[in-house]
């Protein structure tokens, strides 16, 4: 039996999509940026007089910063994804009408956490202005997003991981306002992921070997929307380094689920070529269960010799 082409795909899931963005609608929480910014603060700040930014102002640690600015400019680049999104979706129908949905959340999502970083003070904002205008300048792109099931996989992936890393953020700010907000965030990164692994699941029933190919490729290659933009691996070997998303938590908090949810390995409608693609997956999660020992265990070992060094010095 040949691959279905792209529109055959299109046309043959949207009753599932139409079903998904159904669901969405029924279950999405109305919220506003504002009511999650603290704005007191900003107001304070504004009383002691001077617009200049300085370091003491911050109350974050310099992990909840980086994790705080990589989260934020990843949601900044949201045209770029935007963009590319709309490469394989339909404009219209169910298709159309998701993506302006998916858009405007996520919109939201860059719109609050800016205002809480700049009220706060909680990173210098003429610096963040300035990684954004880099980082949207550059733009992301993805090989993963190419072709419709290879897309809707990377971002059942990259949703997930983005929920996870934003709730992760909100323990290290040790700051409630800062908690509450990204668990709103992750939120709707949980709902926005649920979307489009149910299209996986409706696209394994309807082409299995395509539509495990496409998920085989895009885990077994996986990158974070966010690499590439400034200070990219300072900030994300600040964040594996603390617990906010690193090679364990991707494993088993964001692949592994998302196997597990999608039945892979309890399927038995695959043919050659998608028992293929199935095999590199247990081959890649094999190798990904060694990476993730041998980081937490150099890990450890660095967090043990910092923690030496720190009792030398106050001896």
């Amino acid at each position: 039996m040949p691959d279905l082409t792209q529109l055959q795909l299109l046309t043959e899931l949207e009753p599932a999509a139409e079903a998904e963005l159904n669901r969405h609608l029924s279950q999405a929480r109305s919220w506003h940026p504002h009511d999650y910014v603290p704005w007191d603060e900003g107001r304070n700040f504004a009383a002691m007089g001077g617009d200049d930014w300085e370091e003491g102002q911050s109350q974050l640690s310099d992990v909840a910063k980086a994790a705080m600015t990589l989260n934020l400019l990843t949601e900044d680049n949201l045209p770029s994804y935007h963009r590319e999104i709309t490469e394989y979706f339909s404009p219209d129908g169910a298709w159309g009408t998701w993506v302006g949905r998916w858009t405007a959340e996520e919109n939201r999502h860059a719109i609050v956490m800016r205002d809480y970083l700049v009220v706060t003070r909680g990173v210098d904002p003429v610096a963040l202005e300035n990684d954004r205008m880099t980082n949207m300048t550059k733009g992301a792109h993805s090989d993963d997003l190419s072709g419709l099931l290879r897309g809707v996989a990377y971002v059942t992936v990259q949703e997930l991981g983005t929920r996870v890393s934003h709730r992760n953020t909100g323990k290290v700010c040790n700051d409630p306002v800062a908690d509450k907000m990204l668990q709103r965030i992750a939120a709707d990164e949980n709902l926005h992921m649920i979307f489009y692994r149910n299209i996986c699941a409706a696209a394994l029933d309807l082409a299995p070997d395509q539509a495990i190919e496409a998920l085989a490729d895009v885990i077994t290659n996986f990158d974070m929307p966010g690499i590439g933009m400034p200070n990219f691996r300072r900030m994300s070997l600040l964040m594996a380094m603390n617990g906010v998303y690193d090679t364990r938590q991707h494993l088993d908090d964001v692949v592994k689920p998302v196997l597990r949810k999608l039945r892979v390995f309890e399927r038995n409608d695959f043919t050659g070529r998608g028992e293929k693609a199935r095999e590199e997956l247990a081959a890649y999660l094999e190798k990904a269960e060694a990476d993730a020992v041998r980081f937490e265990e150099q890990r450890d070992r660095y967090l043990e010799r910092q923690a030496r060094k720190r009792e030398t010095m106050s001896a």
